[in-house]
């Protein structure tokens, strides 16, 4: 690959790297590394005149995600024909933008207020305990596909209800293989290839099938016979002065909230409990904190307020493996963006992973060093896992609270080991920092004594797992 030769004003090259656009989706972070190593903080990435611009760092983050009137959302980027059920399932808040995304925020900001998010908390903790119950000590299995079930199992109760969870938890799995099925398909709109148009009937088909089944659940909600703990319920409700959010937009909407709160908080539940296992030092931190504060209780929301290693904990967490690692936006109008002149409809990238990677930010930054959050305050748009800005995700705080009462109600029961010699890898698939690998863990019992265990795996490309004993390390 060749570094672009055109040059700007005053004769400097412009940042640009001629080479296969599917390098992006083929490995985002290797790609983005590469880019970051080569340029800096602003490139692109070329293949036969269309680009990929990518942006770092908290300046540009700050541009890119303050500018709403410039910097559009498109999280699916195939929307469909007109009026199509694709169509009207892409068109939730994350794809819209201007007076539309203002006002539709505004209503569901009703739905996840504070008082809002109070009413879900039994939800949490039943859906917890239950599964929690079903363990025993000496248990192994896969630590990713556990908590994938159960944010699987409490998404689709807070948003759908309690009242038939199996049509919830159906629902709730087609919504999920619809956005990977979207994902594949994006880079459709950079680069021509016929693997990827070929996948176009499937999706519009499979699109036909979730819309009518969503379509089902927010009539029964509307007949009224149905629980109103949740979202559905709740949104129904939700008016401003130009009316009732309309049935084609809460179809939207509820595909969107599903998507963005099932995978990403299930990958940050994983991450965070492998984290603390393979770090000896700061687990034992925390579990003298839950064994102080908590007592072998289960956390209540004013618990959680009192927990202060188990938030440091949390947010280096998603500071070193951010389940969210990149989003994009779309030039609605040209501007310029650091070397390069935009045109309306370019495409630009910004990484929360690169960003939260970058020494100059933060210190040791492949380290997962919770200690360090009793120092530092970074800024809004140096450290963002839920986003930043106008559009930063409403949903942050519910998911906040889920880490902030889930993860102590586990640790508190069991301790979690990994099994020594496993393959532990992650990529970033559909934006998501994902495990691609069965995160195989122990059940033991909470004797307070932790041990970091040798794994293998691209998750040493990651994080750096520096307190497993060097003589124990594995080499993939």
């Amino acid at each position: 690959m060749d570094a672009d030769v055109v040059s700007l004003t005053g004769g400097r090259p412009l940042p640009v790297l001629q080479g296969s656009l599917l390098d992006f989706p083929d490995d985002p972070i290797a790609c983005m590394r590469r880019q970051l190593r080569q340029f800096g903080h602003a490139s692109a990435l070329e293949q036969d005149g269309q680009r990929i611009h990518f942006v770092f760092g908290q300046d540009y983050n700050h541009q890119v995600l303050t500018n709403t009137a410039v910097f559009h959302s498109r999280f699916f980027a195939v929307r469909g024909p007109r009026k199509s059920p694709q169509r009207r399932l892409s068109s939730g808040l994350l794809s819209q933008n201007g007076d539309e995304h203002k006002r539709n925020r505004r209503l569901m900001m009703e739905a996840l207020s504070k008082k809002a998010i109070q009413g879900y908390t039994d939800t949490i903790r039943i859906l917890a305990e239950q599964m929690i119950n079903g363990w025993q000590p000496g248990q192994e299995f896969d630590l990713n596909r556990e908590m994938t079930e159960f944010m699987l199992r409490l998404t689709s109760t807070i948003l759908f209800g309690l009242d038939d969870p199996e049509l919830a938890y159906t629902i709730g799995r087609k919504i999920d293989h619809w956005v990977h099925l979207n994902h594949e398909m994006g880079m459709g709109a950079f680069v021509s290839d016929p693997d990827i148009s070929s996948r176009y009937p499937e999706l519009l088909e499979f699109s036909r099938g979730l819309e009518a089944e969503i379509a089902g659940l927010i009539q029964l909600r509307r007949d009224g016979s149905q629980n109103e703990t949740n979202l559905l319920s709740l949104l129904l409700h939700a008016h401003d002065e130009q009316g009732a959010i309309s049935d084609e937009t809460l179809i939207g909407q509820a595909a969107l909230l599903f998507a963005a709160a099932h995978l990403t908080t299930a990958h940050s539940l994983t991450w965070t409990l492998f984290l603390l296992a393979q770090h000896p030092s700061a687990m034992g931190e925390l579990h003298a904190e839950l064994t102080r504060e908590l007592n072998g209780q289960f956390p209540s929301p004013d618990d959680v307020e009192r927990l202060s290693c188990m938030e440091r904990c949390i947010k280096e967490s998603m500071r070193v493996l951010p389940a969210s690692s990149y989003s994009q936006r779309i030039t609605a109008l040209p501007t310029e963006l650091g070397p390069f002149s935009l045109s309306a409809g370019q495409g630009i990238v910004f990484s929360q992973f690169i960003t939260h990677h970058l020494p100059e930010l933060y210190p040791e930054p492949d380290a997962f060093l919770p200690r360090r959050w009793e120092t530092i305050t970074p800024s809004p748009y140096a450290y963002l896992p839920f986003g930043s800005g106008p559009r930063m995700c409403i949903g942050a705080p519910l998911a906040m609270l889920i880490l902030k009462m889930v993860i102590p109600a586990i640790l508190q029961r069991f301790q979690v080991n990994v099994v020594p010699g496993i393959d532990v890898s992650g990529k970033v698939i559909s934006t998501m920092l994902s495990p691609t690998s069965r995160i195989m863990v122990h059940l033991g019992e909470p004797t307070g004594k932790f041990g970091a265990q040798p794994v293998c795996g691209n998750i040493h490309d990651l994080v750096e797992l520096r307190e497993i004993p060097k003589r124990n390390r594995v080499v993939a």
